[in-house]
């Protein structure tokens, strides 16, 4: 069967104030059979003239588009101010923050202060003492050299925070850590960022290794 083929001559519809954008656009005759294509006639097409939209898609304004003045009835344009806003300490997470000093006369956090802040640190109870509110986190281990190993990651981290965990390798695979601010007896906001740094420590090298059943 012999193929068909079609030839057409069309214009696209540019905005009305850009006439002298109009330019043809010819489709070049494509063959195509009805057997390949279910009787469907497909084309080539390419325009002719100049790209106006540029290498990146944008263009210079028409003339009637500066005449309207639509620079001035758009958000932001040159008169818009803009300001650069650096994130307050609230906005930060807890393990991106830094241990402030605190002062014995500064009261401890409430229970219901120290609850909103748990769910900002993983892994962590909340204890309630007669010697006032605690942190505290249980790690099981691989063994006793994990368990070292663990304490050693712990001690890296709250150095440069000068705000140390009490810290208690027990038994022969499990790490307790604990965390208070003994001279406001009971927790401050240091005790939560600490928390969290310890959060952010790599734990699964360490952990016991799972049994495989065949």
């Amino acid at each position: 069967m012999a193929s068909a083929a079609a030839h057409l001559s069309f214009s696209l519809p540019f905005p009305p104030f850009s006439s002298p954008l109009h330019r043809p656009v010819t489709a070049f005759p494509y063959p195509t059979t009805p057997s390949q294509n279910q009787g469907r006639v497909s084309l080539r097409t390419r325009a002719l003239g100049p790209d106006f939209l540029g290498d990146f898609g944008a263009r210079d304004p028409f003339p009637a588009e500066i005449a309207s003045g639509f620079a001035e009835k758009v958000l932001g344009n040159v008169d818009t101010e803009h300001k650069i806003l650096i994130p307050n300490a609230s906005a930060l997470s807890l393990a991106k923050q830094d241990c402030s000093a605190i002062s014995p006369l500064q009261p401890p956090l409430s229970v219901d202060e120290a609850k909103a802040l748990m769910k900002k640190v993983v892994g962590w109870r909340l204890l309630d003492e007669e010697g006032g509110l605690k942190l505290q986190c249980l790690w099981k281990l691989r063994d006793f050299k994990s368990g070292v190993e663990l304490i050693n990651r712990i001690y890296k981290v709250t150095e440069a925070t000068d705000h140390f965990p009490s810290l208690h390798l027990e038994g022969p695979n499990q790490v307790r850590a604990e965390l208070w601010t003994a001279s406001i007896g009971g927790l401050s906001m240091n005790d939560f960022i600490v928390a969290a740094k310890i959060d952010e420590i790599k734990t699964s090298d360490l952990a016991p290794r799972k049994r495989i059943w065949a």
